[in-house]
């Protein structure tokens, strides 16, 4: 059998954003954090297909929209990459809308205000339309906290090091500059993907974290490495690492947003306040504190992360089961 996939691709601020329209799998569940469970459970070789090597690449991740799962809703919208099924994706999100939007793929209610139901919770954009191209969309992302602090880790053939694990719709291990490590500019791409991997099973095995309102959302899952910016108009730098060869090209959408929550926890951003993140390849993200709020027993955020996107071409796909790599694959 050969399955056909449409898709959208297309880039926000550098990262690859590949929006399938379809066919996409019925998924069951009372809202997108079910539905979320049931695609891993039985649909995720679409996602290994699509995500994976010959298909995609390290770097690659996607979205596909529903129905909204709540009243008040205009879509629903489910994630996917080479690292997973991921609760929110900030950077898919502004790539996903810009390309639906242009493209008719869904209409909202109101082109300037969308309501998405995510498998992370509610997430509200914000369109500037230029005309019919959208210029940027700015999401209001779910509540982020800051979950550990102070953390210290031994990575294997490198040092011991101090992490924060903060949460942005993914949980992230936060290294900033200490003894050791000076700043993102002193790290090739080449240490990023070698010791990534190492801090975040690090964490991973010293603490056990789960989302106090989803317990599906759980685990270490990106690691972030901060930095001085090189922009006069940004707050920091960074380069997120993800999956098992992926360092995001965009400032990262839930990675600026567990970066604010850091920031938040230790008093060094307040609501109203703006945070410009830069990334690796020098784009930024328009970070804002909406919000203090709370998760648990936690204090958190409220963040918001504006950015850009643009439609690269429309993929038709195919995998066919005769390929002995329909499944797709990765090089180590």
């Amino acid at each position: 059998m050969r399955h056909v996939f449409q898709c959208l691709d297309g880039h926000a601020c550098g990262n690859p954003v590949r929006l399938i329209t379809g066919p996409l799998p019925f998924l069951k569940g009372a809202d997108m954090a079910e539905k979320r469970a049931d695609f891993i459970a039985h649909h995720d070789w679409i996602r290994r297909s699509l995500m994976f090597e010959p298909r995609g690449h390290d770097m690659m991740s996607g979205a596909m929209f529903y129905p909204p799962c709540s009243d008040d809703a205009d879509a629903s919208i489910l994630f996917i990459e080479t690292s997973g099924c991921l609760p929110m994706c900030g950077h898919g999100t502004i790539g996903a809308l810009t390309m639906a939007l242009e493209n008719g793929v869904f209409t909202p209610a109101d082109r300037q205000q969308v309501k998405l139901d995510a498998p992370a919770g509610r997430i509200e954009a914000e369109i500037d339309w230029q005309g019919d191209r959208v210029a940027g969309v700015r999401i209001r992302n779910i509540a982020s906290y800051l979950a550990v602090t102070g953390l210290m880790l031994d990575i294997p053939g490198w040092q011991a090091i101090t992490v924060d694990i903060a949460y942005g719709g993914n949980y992230y291990a936060i290294i900033e500059p200490q003894p050791g490590y000076a700043d993102l500019d002193e790290m090739s791409v080449a240490d990023i993907l070698r010791l990534s991997p190492l801090v975040r099973a690090a964490a991973n095995e010293a603490v056990t974290l789960s989302h106090p309102d989803d317990p599906r959302v759980a685990g270490v899952s990106h690691a972030l490495w901060t930095g001085r910016p090189r922009d006069p108009r940004a707050q920091a730098r960074n380069a997120v690492f993800y999956g098992e060869r992926a360092i995001d090209r965009s400032p990262c959408g839930t990675g600026t947003s567990a970066r604010m929550a850091q920031l938040a926890a230790r008093g060094e951003l307040r609501p109203g306040d703006d945070f410009i993140h830069e990334s690796l390849i020098g784009s930024l993200f328009e970070g804002k504190v909406e919000a203090a709020t709370t998760i648990g027993d936690h204090a958190a955020i409220i963040p918001s992360i504006k950015g850009w996107a643009i439609q690269t071409g429309i993929n038709t796909i195919w995998v066919d089961d005769r390929d002995p790599y329909a499944g797709g694959f990765t090089v180590g």
